[in-house]
Parts: structure tokens; C-alpha cells; sequence
């Protein structure tokens, strides 16, 4: 039975990252509410936010060699510490520029952390379950992700909130400290080249940039939209919680189109079904105020396309080096296109949405035409080159590419649809 052969004995990991993804979700979302009600400038708190994704970025470069050195479990209890710290760090002290410092080091964290448990999910994971599991893993991290938007919805002081995020790192790391899954080695990788990569898969690559953008710049900027329009955090928290609820439930009808139809013509509609929501965001603001179901529901609608955008990105990447066996690499190398989309956002959008808050939609909707012309642009691959939709949350880290099912040919075999 699945579930005692191969889920029970993760549980433990699985609580871990929910826990993780919880407090994640809590504190991205609160700093840029809480500075925003502080006075700071949309510009400044874009650059704070950048932080974290920068050291997202870093992470992806340096952590490896630090887990290897230490091992598995003393190196999580490490950035469980650094976390900690850096939570506890912004109700110690409130200076903008330490607490761009202090998001640094929390980005640098989290995806360390990510990277540990990942590692020790593909160790555990037998061919056969990888499918499942990674689909478990991608439901958990959204629902977990959308719980942490609604306990914005308590009236919680700063401290408190920063108190239950540091709980919450903490109760991941016993977690981890009692599981009993043994210790993987992580394997020494090269980065695959970008120009290479660009030459040979430009949509991919550009999709997972653009993809990054949009996620990045939902998670720092729009709550920001949201609360300067509404000046109540209970909107912010239910938009964003049913954002990211929309984005889970896209996965599969997603997947479904874009084996059928291919990934060219469903990146193109979420490039153009993304700017069809923003322009009805730019232009309807005055309704919202006698009907927030409006909001909530666009909401709804722009999660389904912009968390659809990434896995879309991995599965064209994939249809074109399906025979060159480098999906590893491949799927790295686009997750850190997607990371450096994420850490641009916040630059550049803090700054626009200071400047005028409908240029703020008019840029982001430029990056969805952008991205549904682009894709329009591209060749289309033949239907018997394709492979299968997986779906994988955006916020994940580079390990996760090590569980991606589709490196074993008789997985995608099995699960291609019938063209017939």
C-alpha cells in the first residue's frame, strides 16, 4: 500500500516543509503590509524584498558545499538557527536597511532549508512514487502557503507574528530532528549554460524569467496595491490566500491542456488570460469597493495562469531535451531564471507602483503579452515529442528537480495520453 510503503515514513518531512511553507507564506506577505504602514516608500520596500530573493539566489550557489560538509541534519539545524534569528532580528530592532540585511539571510535560510528536505524526499522516494509524491508535495505547499495569507486575518501585533514565525521554524526543525530517514549524498552538478540553454529552449528559459516576475511581484508588491485601496489587511490576506488557491487548482486542468495541445498554446494563454485579469484590475478599482467578490474572484483567476506559468516553462524545457537526458540540470537552470525573475520584480515594480499604481498594471501586463506573443513566436513541437506536465511549485528549490519522474522514459510512456 502507497501509504505505508512510501508516505508514511516522509510524514514527518512532509509536516516539516508545510511548516516551513506556513511561515513563509505569513512573513512575505506581513513585511511588505507592515512597512507599507510604517511610511516607507513602495521603492524602498521593493528593495528589502529583493533581499530575500537574493539570497535565494545565493543559496542556489553555496549552500551545497556547506550540506556536504556538515551533513544533512546539522546543517537544517544551522539555517533553522539562522532563521530564527533573522525573525526575531525584526522585532528587535526596525531599520530599513537591517531589515534588508535581515531578509538576506532569511531568503539564504528558507531555501537551504528547502534544499535539505528536498534532497532527503528524493532519497526516500522510489522511482515508482516520485510522480505521487511530488504531486503531494506541490499540494502541500500551496495549501500551506494559502494558510499562511489567512492567519494575517488575527489581529496579531508584529512581534507576535514574528514570534509565530520563528514557532513555526522551530517546529520544523524537531520534526526533522526525530525522523529516522537516513542521510542522503548529494551529488556535485555544474550549472547547464544559459546561452546554450537560450539557443536551444528561448521559451522555457524566457517563460521561467517572466514566470518569476509575476510570482515575485505578486508576493511583495500586490499586497501592497491591495492594502493602499482597501487599508485593511483581511483583504489582503483572503486576495492572496485565494490566489494562491487558484494556482493549485489550475495544476490539473493545466497539465491535461498542455499534454493535449502542447505547452506553446497554454503559455500563451497564460501570458494572455494574466493580462486580460490585470487590465480588468487596472480598471475596475472602484467596484471592488461595493463588491470584493469581484477581487477575490479576479484573484482566483490570475493564480490559475501566474503558478501555471513555471511548470509550463519546465515542461516545454522538457519536450525539446527529451532525448539528451539533462533534465536535472535543465530544470535547475530554469529555476534559477525563475529566481532571478523574482529578485528583478520587486526592484523594479517597488519603484513603478511608487510612481503610479496603474503603470504598475500596465507593466505587468506588458510582461504578459510579452510572454503569450512570445510563445505564439515559437515552433511547435510535434505531438510525439512531447512529454508529460508535471506539476512543481515555483517556491521550491533545486533538489526537486532530482524527483522530477519524467527521467524515467517508461513513467512518460505510461502517462502520455492517448493521440488517437
Amino acid at each position: 500500500m502507497f501509504f505505508k510503503r512510501a508516505l508514511l515514513p516522509i510524514s514527518s518531512l512532509f509536516f516539516s516543509i508545510a511548516l516551513l511553507a506556513t511561515g513563509y507564506g505569513l512573513l512575505m506577505t506581513f513585511i511588505g503590509v507592515f512597512l507599507k504602514q510604517e511610511g516607507l516608500s513602495s521603492g524602498v520596500i521593493g528593495l528589502i524584498n529583493a533581499a530575500f530573493f537574493l539570497g535565494a539566489m545565493l543559496s542556489a550557489v553555496f549552500s551545497q558545499k556547506l550540506i556536504v560538509t556538515v551533513g544533512h541534519a546539522r546543517s537544517f539545524s544551522a539555517f533553522s538557527a539562522i532563521m530564527v534569528i533573522t525573525f526575531l532580528g525584526h522585532a528587535l530592532w526596525f531599520d530599513p536597511w537591517f531589515w534588508g540585511v535581515l531578509r538576506l539571510f532569511s531568503g539564504f535560510a528558507f531555501y537551504s532549508m528547502l534544499i535539505v528536505l528536498e534532497s532527503w524526499l528524493n532519497e526516500k522516494s522510489a522511482t515508482e512514487d516520485r510522480g505521487k509524491i511530488l504531486a503531494i508535495y506541490t499540494i502541500v505547499f500551496f495549501l500551506a502557503l494559502a494558510l499562511g495569507q489567512l492567519l494575517l486575518m488575527f489581529a496579531m501585533s508584529s512581534n507576535t507574528i514574528f514570534i509565530l514565525g520563528s514557532i513555526l521554524v522551530l517546529w520544523s526543525l524537531v520534526l526533522v530532528a526525530i525522523t529516522r530517514v537516513i542521510q542522503p549524498v548529494l551529488k556535485p552538478f555544474e550549472r547547464y549554460s544559459m546561452p546554450k540553454l537560450l539557443s536551444i529552449a528561448p521559451l522555457a528559459l524566457v517563460g521561467s524569467f517572466i514566470g518569476g516576475v509575476f510570482v515575485g511581484s505578486f508576493y511583495t508588491m500586490m499586497p501592497l496595491y491591495i492594502l493602499g485601496v482597501f487599508e485593511q489587511t483581511n483583504v489582503v490576506s483572503v486576495f492572496m490566500a485565494l490566489t494562491i488557491l487558484g494556482g493549485l487548482v489550475a495544476q490539473l486542468p493545466v497539465g491535461i491542456l498542455s499534454d493535449r495541445f502542447g505547452r506553446r498554446r497554454l503559455l500563451a494563454w497564460a501570458g494572455f488570460f494574466s493580462a486580460g485579469v490585470l487590465l480588468l484590475m487596472l480598471f475596475l478599482p472602484q467596484i471592488w469597493h461595493d463588491s470584493l467578490v469581484i477581487l477575490y474572484g479576479l484573484g482566483f483567476l490570475l493564480g490559475m495562469s501566474l503558478f501555471s506559468i513555471y511548470p509550463l516553462s519546465v515542461a516545454r524545457a522538457n519536450d525539446v531535451f527529451d532525448e539528451n537526458r539533462d533534465i536535472i540540470e535543465i530544470s535547475r537552470s530554469l529555476l534559477f531564471s525563475y529566481g532571478v525573475g523574482s529578485f528583478f520584480a520587486p526592484l523594479l515594480l517597488g519603484f513603478v507602483l511608487g510612481f503610479s499604481v496603474d503603470f504598475f498594471f500596465v507593466v505587468l501586463t506588458g510582461f504578459a503579452l510579452m510572454l503569450g506573443g512570445y510563445a505564439l513566436m515559437n515552433e511547435r513541437i510535434p505531438d510525439e515529442n512531447l512529454n508529460i506536465y508535471v506539476a512543481i511549485p515555483a517556491a521550491s528549490a533545486q533538489m526537486l528537480a532530482e524527483m522530477d519522474p519524467r527521467q524515467d522514459d517508461d513513467w512518460v510512456q505510461e502517462k502520455r495520453p492517448n493521440s488517437d
